[in-house]
């Protein structure tokens, strides 16, 4: 511990600049306009060191991958002024880094993730999602190679990189390390601390994250939290989101017979677990999408003054469904951003028995339905899996939580195995908090507009342990581009969201810490 402080004092000293030295001072603000002129005079350097980032495999199921990436990490967080350790988990370890300042008013903790989805190459318009690819649009979504040696020419605003965690969420961690990188040269002096938590497992669902966050309380304990990831609105306009639902899944699988069975022989005679499976779930929700389950929407309440914010949000209703190919949405709510209010029940996997070309007549022995539910805050997920059970009862099951026995088999007709694990809460923080306040304006001076103000993200990230154990509001500030296939083959990022996101970065850490 000792020589963490001494490593920490050592840069505060050397990188930090003091106030006779730097450029700035206390009535100083950085405009727009000081903001690009920073930013130009960083970003080759930023790219070159972003291209290094992007080389490195971050699959968040091969540790040795993850070490590897976390020694390329640790340099680049010392090289912008941090004092950097790992905390040790049952998995990969979280890099925590820190920078404080003389006099702080306040510290802000900074979420950041470093691991990616598994890639298929074959999947990928390239020679390895690992090695990352400049390219163009030529039209109708064609992709187009083009030589890195392109970009002394000026930017193109078509230009991207692809490569996979280009998005998600490699980007974010390269604007933020040449973000404060390029403060620090300027000679720009925050009035608040920082710290950084770097997820390692976050394609996990981090799994470790609440653990190391209770063990490390003291150490993480902050006045706000900003979380660099997922996308911007659709619309790829400003955005910060105020909130993300929380996740649990469930799985269900309705049993048959011990055996599949001809369907000739034993037609009208063996029940078919499928046609039971496909009633119970048509039980849970009507044709138009309201879930039927008592208790499922309790404690959502959307008040006039949110439901006001909510119709500032430009969705364009009918591009999204032409472009999705859908004639009508779910009745749930009258708009998208009410219906993310609530939480959500979806079928995201069903089987039983064999489809197409080995498909055969018999009747299965089992069916299985894989289910999410996106939680909101007012959800309370012991009594969502409480009101699931008492329905799928009413409905005439006997629930298991594993292969039912032979007694069971005899005296029941219809028999479910259920099986539930909640991934992460939902988090929702006020538009008027000090941690709002101050992003909205940050983004007021970058873009002399205000941001889009979104109270709840539909999905999820898993950051409510930090909310909830640290007690601090979050704010997620994208920095991307909306269209940039995360999770997907073909991940990009465009390189003037790269670039604006950098702005961000310089924008909101030269932000007095609100009082």
């Amino acid at each position: 511990m000792k020589s963490f402080i001494l490593r920490h004092l050592l840069i505060l000293f050397l990188i930090i600049p003091t106030k006779a030295l730097a450029d700035s001072s206390d009535s100083e603000i950085l405009t727009s306009e000081k903001i690009s002129q920073i930013q130009e005079k960083i970003k080759d350097e930023a790219i070159q060191s972003f291209r290094s980032l992007l080389t490195l495999p971050n699959d968040a199921n091969k540790p040795d991958d993850i070490l590897a990436l976390l020694d390329w990490l640790e340099p680049e967080f010392a090289a912008s002024g941090f004092v950097t350790k790992r905390i040790k988990t049952k998995g990969s370890p979280i890099l925590y880094a820190e920078q404080k300042v003389i006099n702080a008013k306040g510290t802000v903790l900074i979420y950041l993730q470093a691991d990616g989805q598994p890639v298929d190459p074959s999947a990928w318009h390239q020679e390895n999602p690992y090695k990352p690819s400049l390219k163009v649009d030529t039209g109708n979504n064609n992709w187009e190679e083009v030589q890195w040696s392109a970009l002394k020419a000026g930017l193109n605003s078509d230009f991207r990189i692809f490569s996979r965690s280009a998005s998600d969420s490699k980007g974010p961690i390269a604007q933020f390390i040449y973000g404060i990188r390029a403060l620090n040269s300027y000679g720009w002096q925050r009035d608040f601390n920082l710290k950084v938590l770097v997820d390692t497992e976050e394609e996990l669902g981090s799994p470790n994250l609440a653990k190391a966050v209770l063990e490390n309380k003291s150490l993480l304990a902050s006045d706000m939290l900003m979380v660099f990831d997922g996308p911007p609105h659709i619309s790829n306009l400003p955005t910060l989101n105020f909130g993300a639902r929380g996740v649990m899944t469930l799985s269900l699988k309705v049993y048959g017979p011990k055996k599949p069975q001809h369907s000739g022989h034993m037609g009208n005679f063996v029940p078919n677990p499928a046609f039971k499976l496909s009633t119970l779930l048509a039980s849970m929700k009507t044709l138009d999408g309201k879930v039927l389950i008592d208790g499922f929407y309790d404690g959502v309440v959307i008040s006039t003054e949110l439901k006001k914010q909510l119709a500032k949000i430009p969705d364009d209703l009918d591009k999204l469904k032409l472009d999705m190919g859908f004639a009508e949405p779910e009745h749930v709510a009258g708009s998208l951003q009410e219906s993310i209010q609530y939480p959500s029940l979806n079928i995201r996997g069903l089987s039983s028995a064999w489809t197409g070309k080995q498909v055969r007549t018999i009747i299965p022995d089992s069916a299985v339905a894989e289910i999410d539910i996106r939680l909101v805050e007012t959800s309370k997920p012991e009594a969502l899996i409480s009101s699931i059970k008492k329905h799928i009862e009413a409905e005439g099951f006997y629930i298991t939580s594993g292969e039912p026995s032979k007694a069971e088999r005899s005296k029941y007709p219809h028999i479910v195995e259920l099986n539930h694990q909640l991934g992460y809460k939902a988090f929702r923080t006020d538009f008027d908090s000090h941690i709002g306040v101050m992003l909205r304006k940050a983004l007021v001076r970058l873009n002399g507009t205000p941001p889009l103000l979104i109270s709840t993200l539909g999905g999820s990230v898993p950051i409510s342990p930090l909310v909830n154990i640290l007690d601090i509001p979050a704010v997620l500030v994208p920095t991307v581009n909306m269209d940039n296939n995360q999770h997907s083959p073909n991940e990009n990022i465009r390189l003037d969201s790269f670039l604006n996101g950098l702005e961000v970065v310089l924008a909101v850490f030269s932000e007095p810490f609100p009082n």
